[in-house]
């Protein structure tokens, strides 16, 4: 047997079928967003990390990859700059839950029964339930009711002592760190290419009131479009952050749906 990509859109549609028929390979679905992060990053950031820790998952359980949702909900003032700033395009809550409903019906429809939504967007977190459980109650109305779906972001699997170690002057929440040196480190272990720091803007973290106003109010947003600085962010942090979050991801999935670590996608 040939090893195959992990990656379900780059199959045959014959080896795929036979992957997947039988309920027992997980299919990990990445969601991101096109959204703006600051003068150093693209703005894709939100696919790519997703994206690529969905690969080294998937190669570790033996799971498939399906194509990543490149659009999000909209971003938020307080997580991700707001939706006015250039370059951000976004979904209605109700488009991003649609579309998910329905490929989550599709890849049961399929026979997968074990999926995983590996989120790589704050703003998305709500949608992504309301998708899964939406899609949850259509296929129980078909009498399908043997599905399992784990709904993930990779920064909630930061330990403590990880977070001490990243930062040592102090964090300032997983908020506030869109474009910061959470993302910034990531992406400069994964895709150095993409990352320009010698653009980034070093400025204090953003401050803002315990409320929300609409229409939203530009001058809350520092002008760069990130919410904390990227100076202390750094390669060797990104591989502390690559390493953690893969091996927790791992475990959890491992747990919940029963897997057999180091298992790899072949032909059947």
């Amino acid at each position: 047997m040939s090893r195959q990509s992990v990656f379900a859109y780059e199959l045959t549609w014959p080896v795929y079928d036979r992957l997947v028929r039988d309920g027992d390979t997980p299919m990990l679905i990445p969601v991101g967003a096109f959204e703006q992060h600051g003068h150093h990053l693209p703005m894709h950031v939100d696919v790519l990390l997703p994206s690529e820790f969905s690969r080294r998952i998937a190669e570790q359980v033996g799971a498939l990859v399906a194509q990543p949702f490149a659009y999000g909900y909209k971003s938020h003032p307080k997580s991700g700059g707001g939706n006015h700033l250039p370059g951000t395009t976004s979904l209605d809550g109700a488009t991003l839950v649609n579309a998910l409903k329905d490929v989550i019906k599709e890849f049961v429809r399929h026979g997968v029964r074990k999926l995983a939504i590996m989120n790589g967007h704050y703003e998305n977190s709500w949608f992504i339930v309301e998708g899964v459980d939406v899609a949850l109650r259509e296929l129980r109305w078909d009498g399908i009711e043997d599905v399992k779906i784990v709904v993930l972001s990779y920064w909630d699997f930061v330990t403590d002592a990880t977070i001490e170690k990243l930062y040592p002057d102090g964090f300032t929440g997983w908020d506030l760190e869109h474009g910061g040196v959470l993302e910034t480190s990531l992406m400069l272990t994964l895709y150095p290419d993409l990352v320009h720091m010698d653009r980034m803007v070093d400025h204090p973290p953003a401050s803002f009131p315990p409320y929300d106003v609409y229409p939203v109010d530009p001058d809350w947003i520092p002008v760069s479009g990130t919410l904390s600085s990227p100076r202390n962010a750094s390669k060797e942090k990104g591989d502390i952050l690559l390493e953690v979050c893969t091996r927790g991801i791992v475990n959890a999935l491992t747990a919940e749906f029963a897997l057999d670590p180091g298992t790899s996608v072949s032909a059947a």
